[in-house]
């Protein structure tokens, strides 16, 4: 096909929609400038699908007697104008203009957000309430409310959220996504498309959408700019309609190392120590939502060789571990940790991860194949490192069992990062000192940090996480202790006298610009003092 290139002229006309011209725009040049202060009309905007814009850096400007005006940064391209004619219908003519420039226009009027797409719902097509099951399925598959789902999606992918949740209230609905473990407030969907978007989640969840009186789970397998990510969906009645959480896991992301996890290095290679020993039973252990099994599989990563046959039994699997045989709980059918880890043993293997140690047969099953030459890990909910020996006493599990099998404990929690693209020296004010060395028992000195916001962190200064841990290495000492039954604080005095505390964990963490002390008064509550 012949090229389409004429010479841009200053009287191109008025940009659709606007009151500025091209031409008061375009230099003797051509070149376009200052291309923030167009406004373009939305049908000049849609004169172009989305993805092809952005990705050959175009923008149209406008339409004058057949011929679609365009912006580019690199005219001349004879297969561009090819497509953009087939595409339009229209002829084309080029206008040079500064890629960064187009760039920042493209993202300004192709970048839909959850909250554009609610502005621009239909009303005709939205107004009312669906009351029976029919008209709620028919209103599931209506491209608006597809689209709507797929936009929340795409929105919680793009802010590395790690959960959605969509609750309903008597009157509005609240559209939450956690990110970096905090719950951050969205622009909601309106209330009457409440029905509907739960429906679509549950039909693409494979989910019953006639039962809406009793919780529900359901799996739904999405891929995302090549990546798979698998999301975990439960619903829970309300007096107000169906609650609903989704759980976002990206299979394909990589295990980070010990040291990307915020393990330094000499406590790295204390870990490497114990999980590196043939027998024994090491755990991890926090509250929910800490990345215990994250550090596990970072562990299991780091000791896998082909000499090694390591099985896993887990609620759910998180990820994919290549080399790594791992095998979901199912507790519908009766597979329980406790069962799933009674058949796994008659399999030969050499490393057992069981995800959770829940009740006392689990516990004492694990217990007994760390003492017959298996090594196994698990993980257990408690707030410190020694704290493990005491939630297992509770479950009944005898002392000198404890004492035989137990290696190590790695107890962590995480803290938000601070952004580093807008980080700063921050003073620390007399009350947030006061209270910081209340939970260390000592005087605080140094230079801190905070985040003052920037696009990068959406102006809340924190980006990412990092862990803070204390790893317990058990000695002579402290198995005779437990032989002994000593109370947790007597375990804990003694551990101390060799480890690092989380909370001074945190507080080396906030004196290099990692976190800040803000953010571990937020995490600690307590709990991390010594």
């Amino acid at each position: 096909m012949n090229q389409s290139t004429k010479t841009v002229e200053p009287d191109l006309g008025p940009v659709a929609g606007g009151v500025d011209t091209l031409g008061e725009r375009a230099g003797l040049d051509g070149q376009l400038t200052d291309l923030a202060k167009l406004d373009l009309a939305p049908e000049i905007i849609r004169a172009l699908p989305a993805e092809f814009v952005k990705r050959h850096g175009i923008l149209p400007l406008a339409v004058r007697n057949g011929i679609l005006r365009i912006a580019t940064a690199a005219p001349g391209n004879p297969q561009v104008i090819d497509d953009i004619r087939l595409l339009s219908g229209l002829e084309v003519e080029e206008l040079a203009a500064p890629a960064p420039e187009i760039a920042a226009k493209i993202s300004e009027c192709y970048s839909v957000t959850v909250e554009k797409m609610i502005e621009n719902l239909d009303p005709a097509k939205t107004n009312g309430e669906a009351k029976n099951l029919h008209d709620i399925e028919v209103m599931a598959n209506e491209p608006t409310v597809v689209n709507l789902v797929n936009l929340i999606l795409a929105t919680a992918l793009r802010e590395r959220a790690s959960d959605i949740h969509l609750v309903p209230f008597e009157n509005t609905l609240q559209l939450r996504y956690r990110v970096d473990g905090l719950l951050q407030e969205n622009p909601p969907p309106p209330k009457h498309l409440h029905a509907a978007l739960v429906s679509r989640i549950k039909i693409m969840a494979d989910m019953n959408i006639a039962e809406r009186f009793m919780p529900q789970d359901g799996h739904i397998q999405i891929n995302h700019r090549g990546a798979r990510v698998d999301i975990r969906v439960g619903t829970m009645p309300t007096i107000y309609g169906e609650s609903l959480v989704m759980r976002l896991l990206e299979k394909s992301s990589r295990i980070s190392t010990a040291e990307e996890l915020g393990l330094d290095a000499a406590r790295s290679k204390i870990l490497s120590s114990l999980v590196g020993k043939p027998h024994g039973l090491f755990l991890t252990t926090g509250p929910t939502g800490s990345g215990k099994t994250t550090t596990l599989y970072s562990i299991l990563q780091s000791i896998y060789t082909p000499e090694l046959k390591i099985l896993t039994i887990e609620d759910p699997v998180e990820y994919e571990l290549p080399g790594v045989a791992q095998i979901p709980v199912r507790p519908s059918r009766n597979f329980t940790f406790a069962t799933g880890l009674r058949a796994i043993l008659r399999q030969d293997p050499d490393v057992v991860m069981v995800g959770e140690i829940r009740d006392s047969e689990t516990a004492e099953i694990a217990i007994r194949a760390a003492l017959t030459g298996h090594q196994v890990f698990s993980t257990l909910h408690t707030n410190d490192a020694t704290g493990a020996v005491t939630r297992l006493l509770d479950m009944g599990v005898e002392a000198f069992l404890i004492a035989s099998s137990l290696e190590g404990v790695l107890a962590q929690r995480l803290l938000r990062k601070i952004c580093p693209n807008c980080r700063a020296e921050a003073p620390v004010t007399s009350g947030l000192r006061d209270k910081i060395e209340a939970l260390s028992r000592r005087r605080i000195e140094g230079v801190f940090y905070q985040g003052k916001g920037c696009e990068e962190c959406r102006h809340i200064g924190y980006r990412g996480r990092v862990g803070i841990f204390e790893l317990l290495s058990l000695t002579p000492e402290l198995k005779e202790m437990i032989l002994q039954k000593r109370s947790n604080a007597e375990l804990k005095s003694c551990a101390q006298k060799s480890m690092m505390t989380m909370h001074q964990d945190a507080l080396q963490k906030a004196s290099a610009g990692v976190t800040s002390l803000e953010e571990i008064l937020r995490v600690s509550s307590g709990d991390l003092s010594e």
